[in-house]
């Protein structure tokens, strides 16, 4: 009896500690977790949310970029840190295809992670280095399949969202290219520029500025209607790829067993960042916008990685693409 009501004082002492420590977070500085280069698409939301979102807990949060193996290494970092509110996750739409490109996960994508919220569904772009010989959209689909051997295709790395883009658009033209993984959407844009690779598809947030000033040609979205700031770009759907949509959506995530206290406060100031006036107009300016509200919560994330998972693990099984 004694040993019992000792345990029983224990439990009760840890969760009251829980408890207050739920109450006054946050105490101290926190750290998002970005699994990819500095600089890239992934890194530029995030330090935007970040930003304001720490205007409203009262304190600073900083981005640390965890980046390797499509994601995953820094995924598996959070993973394993304490849940305590003071390590957050943000990740793209291959939180969701890692369980299927990896075969030997370290981490569960589903039940590791306690999700805060959708953020932003960021549209994608057809883009080539900026003396890529095709006009438009049509001219460049028939010229990269009559020269499918010699046109090279860059991507981020395996798992990234240019290479799962890639993969759809190889797919749907019935075509396989030569790709050339970076480590990074930076590294990979820098070679676009200079004219080492000839094409890519990556998101508006990296591709915006870089079409405007001419510096590369961009022939189509991925979308399946115009973007507002690019009405000039026409869809993939209506360029003879019927059907053909991709956008890569991001989720913040916290480690497995943080308090929902914490969570729900987590959530309130992701909410909170979305209808920031600098967020939206810089999200406008990159060719995207902030999730709906009813989207920026963690059931909304749980069911959406759920059906994600279960959307892209037979296109990755028929496709044969692994990375491990």
């Amino acid at each position: 009896m004694k040993i019992t009501l000792m345990r029983a004082a224990a439990c009760l002492a840890l969760f009251g500690s829980a408890f207050a420590h739920a109450q006054t977070y946050p105490t101290k500085t926190i750290t998002m977790i970005v699994p990819f280069a500095a600089g890239g698409p992934t890194d530029t939301v995030a330090r935007l949310v970040a930003q304001s979102m720490g205007n409203k807990l009262k304190q600073q949060i900083i981005i640390e970029n965890v980046g390797g193996a499509g994601g995953t290494i820094g995924a598996a970092r959070v993973a394993k840190a304490a849940p305590d509110g003071y390590t957050l996750f943000l990740h793209h739409i291959g939180h969701s295809t890692a369980p299927s490109l990896y075969r030997k996960l370290s981490y569960n994508a589903q039940t590791d992670f306690e999700p805060i919220g959708l953020v932003t569904d960021v549209p994608m772009t057809i883009v080539a280095r900026k003396d890529f010989p095709a006009k438009d959209i049509k001219e460049f689909l028939s010229y990269v399949k009559a020269n499918k051997d010699k046109v090279t295709y860059a991507n981020a790395g395996v798992g990234s969202a240019s290479h799962l883009c890639g993969m759809l658009l190889m797919t749907a033209m019935g075509t396989d290219l030569t790709t050339v993984p970076y480590k990074g959407t930076g590294p990979a844009m820098n070679d676009l520029l200079g004219g080492q690779v000839d094409i890519m598809c990556d998101q508006t947030t990296n591709t915006t500025s870089q079409i405007k000033s001419g510096k590369i040609k961009a022939y189509a979205v991925t979308t399946k209607t115009r973007l507002a700031n690019m009405p000039d770009l026409p869809t993939l759907n209506e360029s003879g790829l019927p059907g053909f949509e991709v956008a890569v959506w991001h989720g913040l995530y916290a480690p497995k067993g943080t308090p929902k206290q914490i969570v729900d406060t987590l959530a309130g100031a992701l909410q909170t960042a979305l209808k920031d006036p600098n967020v939206k107009t810089r999200f406008a300016d990159l060719g995207t916008e902030p999730v709906a509200e009813k989207r920026a919560t963690p059931e909304a994330l749980r069911a959406h990685v759920k059906a994600e998972i279960e959307r892209w693990s037979p296109i990755i099984s028929k496709a044969g693409v692994y990375a491990d």
